[in-house]
Formats: structure tokens, C-alpha cells, sequence
């Protein structure tokens, strides 16, 4: 019974990828110009931006390697590459058409030599243990069948003292119930949306200490997760 339940969770979980990786292959031309980007994309770039140069200010300023899982078109990316300390900078995303166009954003930034694009799962994640100081997660988590395993594979990859960005949709309120487990699951479908505290035992589980959350914004409020390895 038990490898039944293992062998159609494994099913579902890849009719789910590839899903969204369908979805987000055709997204990709037009994803740097969606109405989402006011709305829920810049407003998470920037609290990532701001959460990690706080970190940052903690260690002096000490130069750090970063991998940004499901990462579009690289906008967060390519903003931390100004960054003094910004070392080596990686994107992974699921969708090939994505990396494509975050690798090409990546060659015309001046900071190109910092840059590197991946197509890969968030679920195994292709770089060693300990590769790097900062994993950020922004709004695509809800995308990711298997949400523990995920959380998981970004603790692997972290060194110690790094530190976790995730951000998501919040929808433990009634707005964010009715945008994101109403409408957003009848849009984009084979999507979960994890509660509050879900991805804090998630967090916990998977080894992170000083697990930090808030709620930001109203009409699309986000779930904002930070944690340390």
C-alpha cells in the first residue's frame, strides 16, 4: 500500500511540475512586462533586497555567494550583482525558456562574470552542500508539489550562519484566502499555497533557527520567511 501512495504521489507531483513549467514557458516573452510585477514581484524583490543587505550589515559586509530557486527572468539577481559583496550569484528555474531569458539578461549586465543561470528542480537542487550563504524563494513556492523537500534541499545547499529568504502568498486571512486559494488556484491550478504556520514547521524541520514571518501588503498580501541555517 505504501509504495501505491509513494508511486501516485511521485505521478502527481510530476503532472504538477510540468504544469507549471508549461504555463511558465509560455509566460516567459511577456513575464518582465505583467501587471504582476507592481503588484506581488517588485514588492518581494524588494523585501528580499532589504532582508538580505540587514544580514549583510551583521557580518560586516563580507562577500557571499547566493542561489535565487525560481527565479524568472533574474530581475532580484541582477540587482544583488551591484552589490560589493556580491561573489557569485546563481538563478535556477524550471522553465527552460525562463533560464534562457534570464541568461541573456545576465550577459548584458556589467556584472556578468557574477552571474550564472541553472534549469533545475527546487526539489534537487544541482549544487553541493554548503555552495552558499543566501537562498531566496520568491513567490513561486506555491508552485512546488513537494514543499518540505524543497525547504530541505535550500538548507543543504546554505553554510551555516546563511540565511533563507522565502516569500509567498499569505492566505490566512479572507483577502488572501479569496486571491490566492480561490482565484489563483482556479487560474494556474496544481498550485498550494502553505499556511503561515506550515512553512514554519517547515522551516523548523528542515534545520533553520530564528524563523521570522510577517505579513506585507493588503490586496495580494505576501507571506515573508526568514530564517537562518
Amino acid at each position: 500500500m505504501q509504495r501505491t501512495a509513494d508511486a501516485a504521489d511521485h505521478s502527481a507531483g510530476q503532472s504538477a511540475k510540468r504544469h507549471a513549467q508549461t504555463q511558465f514557458e509560455k509566460w516567459a516573452l511577456s513575464y518582465d512586462r505583467s501587471w504582476l510585477n507592481e503588484m506581488v514581484f517588485f514588492p518581494a524583490v524588494r523585501i528580499c533586497q532589504e532582508s538580505i543587505l540587514r544580514w549583510q550589515a551583521d557580518r560586516a559586509d563580507r562577500p557571499f555567494r547566493m542561489l535565487d530557486v525560481g527565479c524568472g527572468t533574474g530581475t532580484l539577481l541582477s540587482l544583488m550583482a551591484r552589490e560589493p559583496g556580491a561573489e557569485r550569484l546563481f538563478g535556477l528555474d524550471y522553465a527552460k525558456e525562463m533560464t534562457r531569458r534570464a541568461a541573456d539578461k545576465f550577459a548584458g549586465s556589467p556584472h556578468a562574470e557574477k552571474l550564472q543561470m541553472l534549469n533545475g528542480d527546487a526539489e534537487r537542487l544541482p549544487l553541493c552542500d554548503g555552495a552558499v550563504d543566501i537562498v531566496t524563494c520568491c513567490n513561486s513556492f506555491h508552485h512546488y508539489p513537494h514543499q518540505a523537500t524543497a525547504v530541505c534541499e535550500f538548507g543543504r545547499v546554505l553554510r551555516p550562519g546563511g540565511i533563507l529568504v522565502l516569500i509567498d502568498a499569505f492566505r490566512d486571512n479572507v483577502i488572501g484566502w479569496i486571491v490566492y486559494d480561490v482565484g489563483v488556484a482556479k487560474i494556474e491550478k496544481h498550485v498550494h499555497h502553505a499556511s503561515w504556520s506550515a512553512v514554519r514547521q517547515m522551516a523548523l524541520g528542515a534545520g533553520f533557527a530564528d524563523v521570522a514571518q510577517r505579513k506585507s501588503g493588503v490586496f495580494a498580501p505576501l507571506l515573508v520567511t526568514v530564517a537562518r541555517r
